[in-house]
């Protein structure tokens, strides 16, 4: 039962929110949570507590209490490291799901935004102080290197959703609570009404997770849904099931204890042959929908849940200019690490490199596109050389889709430098691949206009620079990317670069030749994907991710001239 007294998390947190708040509209460096898995910040204890909490997981029912469902299902989650996970997961159909969370609405929607906001900002914290397990729990479903998962799956995660909680508790307090609106009459006195406007969530939001990123990607549509006064289903990846389930046990604890019917949060598991997204998708109870995936079924949802704002991430084109540079080495250390981070399988990895075939002038003499692939090979190697280094960097590929495209793309163009078998030092099963580099013309247009997910890359000869911003735009623009970045030391070719980025709706990487990567951006400073071109809907995450989410619904009544604001 619930506390008589439920606790007043919006006060307890209203120093963190309205940090956050300001971090947003500055885009300086700020995080709320330690990114280091240092004992120093989580305490000597937090490992090995978060350890075991995972490992209890394992082969058990996961217990959500309260929660609708009385049988249960296996995801058939199998670490890419190894065993299979075995843990079994509420078992929901769409009708119990949604049915369940229009019960929950109604209090929900009703709270104030500074409750729900709190809420959040409260779940955030507990999340945070569990992201030893998270970091687990992803590690074991993703593939991700510890430290990666640790970071990503769990602080850089907590940011995003903080990030979103900060637009989407900004924005339902941009309208005021009440007005008066007195107009004079042109005989005496005044036309008075009293308003109040009440942001009102839009229904039952969707999530469907991804394999590769459930919490980072997942946590920004979580929060703005639930910020902005939504029930959310949480249907996770099958393969990735696990940090989404301790992530909604969380919530649903704080829910309880802040008052409310936890089923204003809901996982919806399945196995992988499984298909309720659609289902839920599709019902007219569903409002909001936010996906990360493929290119096909976030087309399909984009086109089918039309009563819902459908929020994507899709496949694309990530390219990479290359014109002049005066630090060739840095630029090929740093390319070689944004290609070999997690084996490739991020959504803003570099596929497309276009370097004029006849060479582009560097420090080191000019470059030829054939020496460049050559380089590119060999910082590779050097990078990867030490199988720890290399299984601290390249995690594990996720699943035997990643493989098996891996082995079709050395059949693509002329091999420049060659996927090899990697072992990990501690998982004998896991499966680790290093990068494959293929050499391609511009003329091979059937390979490099479609996304290869992995570790799969495309040096790209083309005729000069302008050649390759031709290229850059058709491709990007027909196809959408998540990224993108030039190299040059002529300040019209960067400009030049940025107007194309700026046509085609992506965001713009320059020179990037140290400890800062084209496949990675930090929250509160840097805008994730673009609703500008066509492989996303939406940017994690802005003004646009949230006011879609609710509606500022306005009560009005006469007034006197004397009378004082409605309460």
């Amino acid at each position: 039962m619930p506390p008589s007294t439920p606790p007043d998390f919006f006060t307890r947190h209203q120093e963190l929110l309205e940090r956050a708040v300001e971090a947003t509209t500055r885009r300086e460096f700020w995080s709320a949570f330690p990114e280091s898995p240092s004992t120093k910040v989580y305490g000597t204890e937090a490992p090995e507590r978060g350890e075991a909490a995972f490992r209890a997981h394992l082969g058990n029912p996961f217990v959500l209490t309260g929660h609708p469902g009385e049988q249960l299902t296996d995801a058939g989650e199998v670490s890419p490291y190894g065993p299979a996970l075995g843990v079994t997961y509420p078992a929901v159909t769409v009708e119990e799901a949604l049915s369940a969370a229009a019960t929950a609405a109604p209090d929900w929607r009703a709270a104030e935004p500074d409750v729900r906001a709190g809420v959040a900002a409260e779940i955030l914290l507990r999340l945070n102080a569990a992201s030893y397990e998270i970091a687990h729990a992803v590690h074991h479903t993703t593939g991700q290197p510890f430290v990666m998962a640790f970071q990503a799956g769990g602080p850089h995660a907590q940011d995003r959703g903080l990030e979103a909680v900060a637009h989407a508790w900004a924005e339902q307090k941009r309208q005021p609570a009440t007005a008066r609106w007195a107009k004079p009459q042109r005989k005496g006195g005044e036309v008075v009404i009293e308003s109040r406007f009440t942001p009102v969530g839009r229904g039952t939001a969707l999530l469907v997770a991804c394999n590769t990123f459930p919490t980072w990607n997942g946590y920004p549509g979580l929060f703005a849904s639930l910020v902005t006064g939504n029930p959310v289903v949480v249907k996770p990846h099958p393969g990735a099931v696990l940090p989404l389930a301790i992530t909604v046990r969380i919530a649903r604890e704080v829910l309880a204890e802040a008052g409310f019917d936890p089923n204003v949060t809901l996982l919806a598991a399945e196995a992988a042959d499984g298909r309720t997204a659609a289902g839920f998708a599709v019902d007219p109870r569903v409002r909001i929908v936010d996906f990360t995936g493929s290119t096909e079924f976030g087309d399909w949802l984009e086109a089918h849940a039309s009563r819902a704002s459908v929020y994507t991430e899709k496949a694309g084109l990530n390219t990479v200019v290359l014109d002049s540079t005066d630090d060739y080495q840095g630029l090929l250390r740093n390319l070689a690490f944004s290609l070999s981070l997690y084996s490739g399988q991020m959504c803003t990895t570099p596929q497309n490199l276009l370097v004029p075939r006849d060479g582009f002038p560097t420090d080191d003499g000019t470059k030829t596109a054939d020496q460049f692939a050559t380089d590119l090979g060999t910082a590779l190697d050097k990078l990867l050389g030490d199988p720890s280094r290399a299984a601290g960097t390249l995690g594990a590929l996720v699943n035997a889709d990643v493989v098996e495209r891996l082995t079709r793309a050395a059949s693509v163009g002329v091999t420049a430098h060659p996927s090899a078998e990697s072992a990990h030092p501690e998982y004998e099963g896991a499966v680790l691949r290093t990068p494959l580099v293929a050499r391609l013309e511009a003329s091979e247009r059937d390979a490099y206009t479609r996304e290869w997910f992995g570790p799969v890359s495309f040096v790209i000869g083309v005729d000069d620079t302008a050649h390759a911003l031709d290229i850059f735009r058709e491709t990007v623009g027909a196809h959408g990317a998540l990224t993108a970045a030039v190299h040059s030391t002529d300040e019209r070719v960067l400009a030049a670069m940025e107007r194309a980025a700026l046509d085609v709706g992506v965001q713009l990487s320059e020179n990037l030749t140290g400890a800062v990567f084209v496949n990675q951006t930090a929250a509160f400073a840097d805008f994730h994907g673009s609703a500008a071109n066509p492989a996303a809907t939406a940017a994690l995450a802005d003004a646009a991710f949230v006011t879609g989410r609710f509606d500022v619904l306005q009560s009005r009544r006469p007034g006197t001239a004397e009378a004082g604001r409605r309460d």
